[in-house]
């Protein structure tokens, strides 16, 4: 059985929670309550979890077997007790904070108790072994993944592809005893990827001392996240994946726009795709008083307690929107503040599509605290900034047509062209890297893409072949004195696009647009008559006529 046959037949489950009567948006919590039971039997088995965090009485086998009202009714003690730490008659039962913190309000709404059997005997009855293979975090994750995919709203609308979270990971290079945050964790992708990189270069960890090994489970990774829903989902995946974390666990709950995010210690690496949208359009509302430059842009105050919160020569990646790049008045400070206190050495523009919010544009922004050669430098740090076009005639991605990492290689390629995929970045200065660096790369058929004409700055004395590249530098020089300090900078005509100058006259446009506008309002009028509605019509028609004289 492969790891997508299970994600599949875990997510089958789903019809059992719907035959209770359980709304679409609430499966996989529904789910994920029972499932974390059995991955923690299952990892506690197979000898990854040394020790069972789940105390005795809310276990696996104390649910497996068992059936009808008895079993739903010691289903919904164990919930019950893994929140609050005691059962019913206020006996002890834990008092793992961790473990409360996951199953924090945890309550079942299954109202069938051949429902939960049928669960139980479906999670037995998955080839464990198999999913051992990959990791039952990894599962896990891919149930997360299977969720965003199929639902229409939550994590569906940020969720941020896992090749590019991969991806990001592999340009940062995170090392043993970086500290490592996320001010927006979501379901906690990039900690884990980060954690997970790292294990890769440590043979599992076991190349650190004892004292690394506990840094590493307990003190490295910190993330926030406003919702519980979401941070219960975040906490059980780190936990698969042996992250504990502090008191709190891994992912605290709060808003990195307010005081969680302004008592947060410093990091060395912060990977982050913060939420879409402006402070009045979500959950999250901006309290933080210690933020240079007040706006109700969320993108543009995450971007300015990320850059702030970075050590001297920390770095980060962030997923950002278009409108960060060119928003003027407050946006246009907030860029050059970066530009001036760290180095924004990359900008990779990325392909549309690959989030569930259709039509976003998003880049992703790579900086150092200071400059390229001081890691203390608190002013004029960024010299040039790199720009990577990956949108330009690319194709539209969705499910039949994924994104995958092989989209993202020839970017990392020249990202570091000094070393190889394995290789220390974190442990040389960005100084190293970005002076191997070249123009020019013209995968996905970037030299037959037509140059935008109307980017004549972008292209204006540039080597022919080089206006066809994905990849160019702009000196500081430049985008100071000719974008105006906009960070939108594209040289590439996208195959569908308009070309201004070969508009024609306004004039034209309008009586095309009339003409399109009466021919529906004349198959309406016809739909209309054919339901019988032919009084109304002739009413509306009559106040139409009216108005277009007036």
């Amino acid at each position: 059985m492969t790891h997508n046959d299970i994600v599949q037949k875990l997510w089958n489950l789903c019809d059992v929670l719907r035959d209770d009567g359980i709304n679409y948006s609430d499966y996989v919590t529904e789910l994920v309550l029972l499932l974390f039971i059995k991955m923690v039997h299952e990892n506690t088995e197979a000898g990854t979890l040394k020790e069972h965090p789940l105390p005795e009485g809310c276990r696996w086998q104390d649910l497996n077997g068992k059936s009808g009202i008895n079993l739903l009714n010691d289903y919904k003690r164990i919930l019950l007790s893994l929140s609050t730490g005691s059962d019913g008659d206020g006996n002890l039962v834990h008092d793992d904070p961790l473990i409360s913190a996951i199953y924090a309000d945890a309550q079942t709404r299954l109202r069938e108790p051949r429902h939960l059997e049928q669960m139980i005997k479906t999670l037995d009855q998955i080839d464990w072994f198999s999913a051992q293979k990959d990791g039952l975090g990894d599962l896990y994750e891919g149930l997360l993944e299977k969720n965003a995919n199929e639902t229409k709203s939550g994590a569906g609308q940020y969720f941020t592809p896992r090749a590019l979270i991969n991806s990001m990971v592999r340009c940062l290079q995170p090392q043993p005893g970086e500290r490592i945050q996320d001010p927006s964790a979501g379901t906690a992708g990039f900690l884990i990827a980060a954690h997970e990189h790292i294990k890769q270069q440590t043979d599992d960890l076991y190349d650190l001392s004892a004292t690394e090994k506990v840094f590493q489970t307990h003190h490295a990774y910190v993330g926030i996240e406003l919702v519980p829903g979401t941070r219960r989902l975040a906490l059980m995946n780190c936990l698969l994946h042996g992250m504990e974390g502090d008191d709190e666990g891994v992912v605290h709950l709060g808003n990195a726009l307010g005081q969680a995010g302004a008592s947060l210690a410093r990091a060395d690496i912060i990977l982050a795709n913060p939420p879409f949208g402006t402070s009045k359009g979500g959950e999250a509302s901006i309290t933080r008083d210690d933020l240079t430059f007040e706006t109700s842009n969320k993108q543009l105050a995450f971007l300015q307690h990320i850059y702030r919160n970075l050590k001297p020569g920390g770095r980060a990646a962030v997923v950002l929107p278009d409108n960060v790049l060119f928003d003027a008045g407050k946006g246009t400070d907030i860029r050059r503040d970066l530009m001036h206190k760290c180095n924004l050495h990359t900008i990779l523009r990325l392909p549309t599509g690959i989030f569930y919010a259709q039509g976003v544009k998003t880049n992703v922004l790579f900086f150092t605290k200071g400059s390229a050669t001081d890691k203390h430098q608190d002013e004029n740090c960024t010299e040039n900034v790199w720009v990577y076009d990956l949108r330009t005639n690319m194709p539209n991605f969705g499910k039949r047509t994924p994104f995958t990492e092989q989209h993202l290689q020839p970017f990392e390629q020249v990202f570091n062209p000094a070393a190889p995929a394995a290789s220390d970045v974190g442990a040389h200065s960005v100084g190293e890297f970005l002076s191997q660096r070249s123009e020019g790369e013209w995968s996905f058929g970037a030299e037959q893409i037509d140059v935008d004409t109307t980017a004549s700055e972008e292209n204006q004395d540039v080597d022919e072949r080089l206006v066809h590249s994905r990849w160019r530098c702009f000196s500081r020089q430049w985008i100071a004195d000719t974008k105006g300090d906009s960070l939108y900078i594209s040289w590439l005509k996208d195959k569908d696009s308009v070309d201004a100058a070969n508009l024609p006259e306004p004039s034209v446009l309008a009586g095309e647009a009339m003409s399109e506008l009466v021919q529906a309002l004349g198959e309406l009028d016809g739909l209309m008559r054919e339901l019988g509605a032919g009084e109304a019509a002739d009413t509306l028609t009559n106040a139409w006529s009216k108005e277009s004289l007036q």
